[in-house]
C-alpha cells in the first residue's frame, strides 16, 4: 500500500476542492530538528503527484522561514495547490523562543501582508487564525479576516482550535471553510462539541498530528533519548518520563489492525482518521507531516484503507488512556476553554 493518486473533497461548503490528505510542512524547517532542504523538496513534488494539493504552513513556523522554503514550490504549481497558512502568534525580537498569541485587526494586516511577501502569491487560498486570543472578540477578529477576502488577498477563512461557541460566533460573520485541531487516535476530545459544530455549519475538519506527533507510527518510545535536542517533542507531556512508556503500551491494539491489512502502524492511525469523515458525517482533510518522499507515499496509501467495526471498536479505546495533556499549556487549545 504505497502508491496511487487520492481522491479529492470539497473543503467545508463553498471551499476549495483538495486532495483528501494534506500536508503539514512544520517540520521541514522547524519543531523537528534538522531537514534536508533537498528532500524535503523532493517531498513537496511527491506529495503533489499522488494528489495531494492542500499544504499547510504558518507564519511561525520558524519566524516565517517555512513560507519562504515553500515559497519556490508554490510559485512553480500556483494553479495546483491550495496554500494555507495561518496568523496569529507573534514572536518577540528580544525573545525569539517566545509566542504571543494577537488577533488584533492591525496585527492581522500586518500579519498577512507579511505571509504574502514571503510566500510570493498575490493570494493565501486558506487563511487561519492560528489560536484564539480571548481578550479580542472573535467577531472582530473574523470582520478583519472577511476584509482580506473582499480585498483578494485571501479567498477562504480558517480557525484552529477554538471551541464550538467560538466556531459558530465566527461563521456568522463569514463563512468559516475549514476548522484545524489536533485529532487523532490518541486526541479526541474535540469529538465532544466542536465536530457535531462543525457539522452543523458545513465546515470540514483538518486535523493535524493525525500521527500524534510520530508516537502512533511507533518509531519511538522515550523522546528525551531518541530525538534530537532541537525537537519540541521532547518537552510535550505525552512524551516524557512515565507518559512516554505507558503511551508506547497502548500501541498494541494497532499493531493487530495492521497486521490484518498489510500496513503499518501509521497507516492504519491514517485511516482511522480519515475514516472520521463516514462516522461524523463532514469533510475530514488530515495533514499529517513528513519531510521524505517514500513516508508521503505512504501516507497517501492509507486513505484506501477501510477499517472494519471490529477494528475500529478494537481502537476506540486507546484515546481514553493516554497518559498527558497534548501541550504543557492546554489553554492554548479549544479543549482548555470548553
Amino acid at each position: 500500500m504505497t502508491d496511487g493518486t487520492i481522491t479529492k473533497v470539497e473543503l467545508g461548503t463553498d471551499g476549495p476542492e483538495v486532495g483528501v490528505q494534506g500536508l503539514g510542512c512544520m517540520g521541514m524547517s522547524f519543531a523537528y530538528g534538522p531537514a534536508d532542504a533537498g528532500t524535503s523538496r523532493a517531498t513537496l513534488e511527491r506529495a503533489l503527484d499522488l494528489g495531494v494539493t492542500l499544504y499547510d504552513t504558518a507564519d511561525a513556523y520558524g519566524a516565517g522561514e517555512n513560507e519562504r522554503f515553500l515559497a519556490p514550490f508554490f510559485r512553480a504549481h500556483r494553479d495546483e495547490v491550495v496554500i494555507a497558512t495561518k496568523f496569529a502568534l507573534s514572536i518577540p525580537p528580544e525573545d525569539p523562543t517566545r509566542r504571543i498569541i494577537r488577533n488584533d485587526p492591525p496585527y492581522i494586516r500586518q500579519a498577512v501582508e507579511a505571509s504574502l511577501e514571503r510566500l510570493g502569491v498575490e493570494v493565501i487560498d486558506l487563511y487561519y487564525m492560528h489560536r484564539r486570543d480571548v481578550n479580542v472578540p472573535i467577531e472582530e477578529t473574523v470582520a478583519t479576516m472577511a476584509e482580506l477576502v473582499r480585498e483578494g488577498k485571501v479567498k477562504h477563512l480558517g480557525l484552529s482550535e477554538v471551541t464550538a461557541d467560538e466556531l459558530r460566533a465566527a461563521h456568522a460573520v463569514h463563512p468559516i471553510a475549514a476548522v484545524q485541531s489536533e485529532w487523532s487516535l490518541f486526541s479526541r476530545d474535540i469529538e465532544a462539541k466542536v465536530v457535531p459544530a462543525a457539522r452543523e455549519l458545513g465546515v470540514a475538519l483538518v486535523p493535524y498530528s493525525p500521527l500524534g506527533r510520530g508516537f502512533l507510527t511507533g518509531s519511538f518510545v522515550h523522546a528525551d533519548k531518541e530525538l534530537t535536542a532541537g525537537d519540541f517533542r521532547r518537552q510535550q507531556p505525552r512524551f516524557t518520563g512515565g507518559n512516554a512508556a505507558a503511551n508506547a503500551a497502548l500501541l498494541e491494539p494497532v499493531r493487530t489492525v495492521a497486521e490484518a491489512h498489510g500496513a503499518t502502524l501509521g497507516q492504519i492511525a491514517l485511516a482511522w482518521a480519515q475514516q472520521r469523515a463516514a462516522v461524523h458525517g463532514l469533510p475530514v482533510v488530515p495533514i499529517p507531516g513528513t519531510r521524505k518522499p517514500e513516508r508521503v507515499a505512504e501516507n497517501a496509501a492509507a486513505t484506501r484503507i477501510v477499517l472494519t467495526e471490529d477494528q475500529l471498536a478494537l481502537l476506540e479505546p486507546i484515546a481514553g488512556q493516554v497518559a498527558g495533556d497534548r501541550y504543557a499549556d492546554m489553554a492554548f487549545t479549544s479543549a482548555g476553554r470548553e
